[in-house]
């Protein structure tokens, strides 16, 4: 199916995607403060910036969307146009969250990813955050 908007009309839309502050990590952000948890956002000295950082915890989450970072859900489902492009855009995306998180443990970091699909059900992606924080393997 051809794309119904230019090239340029495309390209203004794509730009508008957000990285930061997205609605999925203002909730996730939401759930953990009214947990009583305060943390930094987007420490760039870490490797991959995580969404969340929570230093005296030596813990970081990354609120990662379904479709961009390869997620085995519906919302992760990739196109069955142009297969090579999203196919080598995507296993990119896939591969450079995994060395992050690599590095990250590697440096005594405990790192949780909160999907986007999992946000449809705030309380238990509350009762998953609890159970990370509260872990003790620090």
């Amino acid at each position: 199916m051809p794309d119904r908007l230019s090239k340029k009309e495309r390209s203004r839309l794509m730009s508008r995607v957000k990285n930061k502050n997205t609605r999925p990590e203002l909730l996730v952000r939401s759930i953990l403060h009214r947990m009583g948890y305060r943390f930094r956002l987007h420490r760039r000295d870490l490797p991959g910036a995580p969404d969340i950082v929570l230093p005296r915890h030596r813990k970081v989450i990354f609120v990662h969307g379904c479709f961009w970072h390869g997620h085995d859900c519906p919302r992760g489902k990739r196109p069955s146009t142009r297969t090579e492009f999203w196919d080598a855009k995507l296993d990119v995306n896939i591969a450079r969250d995994r060395a992050n998180r690599e590095a990250l443990e590697k440096r005594g970091w405990k790192v949780m990813v909160v999907w986007e699909c999992e946000l449809k059900d705030p309380k238990a992606v509350r009762e998953k955050l609890r159970r990370f924080l509260k872990s003790n393997d620090t």
